[in-house]
């Protein structure tokens, strides 16, 4: 892979904000916090690392034509929305709502003394208006250890959630010998979140927070992991621009 295709973001120097009750880094731009060389990846347009205090979290509000998941990491996350659904997903689950043509929606943290740490990520889908959907995968449905599992995909594969954006995502935990390789095919990139822990992506060496963009085709390796917990997308790549 040659160096001139991977793009290193690291944590230091992502957005951030505090409100107390919520500590947030931005890997994209997000409400006030603007970066214009980061405002988004192909169909990749927020990933929000979101501590969340106990009892805290966002009442109902609204959203539209985006597909909206969260990788929770640490605690549990209770969701309630316009559509009748509610759960509350454990670490190492996901809920996934596909927004639509429009649906109102609520995040909190149940408990009253345990924090709760997510990833929050928005995909910008490929038809717009659709009806709005929501699904859950449950920790143990997830068998991640020492290998990349497909989580979101576009053709909604078995086991997997389906998404209406251009996207498919992976999830993987790796430490110690565990290692894996993923093909970027031609026509796609991938964007590498790492959540927990360290290792070697490509080469590099990635640490919690740390985020790779790879706009090459070819094969890249995971390896060299300390207990470090990765969500991988495979996007398509993004038009060159005219001129």
């Amino acid at each position: 892979m040659p160096a001139s295709a991977l793009r290193l973001r690291k944590a230091s120097d992502r957005g951030r904000s505090d409100h107390g009750w919520l500590r947030s880094a931005f890997s994209f731009s997000f409400a006030d916090y603007f970066d214009p060389a980061h405002s988004s990846f192909g169909a990749l347009r927020v990933i929000n690392d979101d501590r969340i205090a106990p009892r805290g979290g966002f009442p109902m509000h609204p959203h539209r034509n985006f597909d909206i998941f969260s990788y929770v990491l640490e605690g549990q996350i209770a969701h309630r929305d316009s559509m009748g659904n509610g759960s509350t997903v454990a670490a190492g689950g996901v809920q996934f709502m596909s927004a639509g043509s429009g649906v109102r929606h609520s995040e909190v943290n149940p408990s009253a003394d345990e924090p709760l740490r997510i990833l929050q990520v928005w995909l910008s889908p490929a038809v717009l208006d659709g009806a709005p959907r929501y699904e859950v995968l449950g920790p143990e449905e997830v068998d991640r250890r020492g290998r990349l599992a497909p989580i979101i995909t576009q053709s909604g594969q078995a086991g997997t959630i389906k998404t209406d954006a251009p996207a498919d995502v992976y999830a993987g935990r790796f430490t110690g010998e565990e290692a894996a390789r993923f093909t970027v095919r031609t026509g796609r990139q991938c964007w590498v979140q790492v959540a927990n822990g360290s290792l070697s992506v490509a080469g590099l060496r990635l640490s919690e927070g740390d985020g790779l963009a790879i706009t090459a085709s070819g094969e890249v390796s995971l390896a060299g992991g300390e207990d470090a917990e990765i969500l991988l997308f495979d996007l398509e790549a993004e038009a060159p621009s005219a001129g």
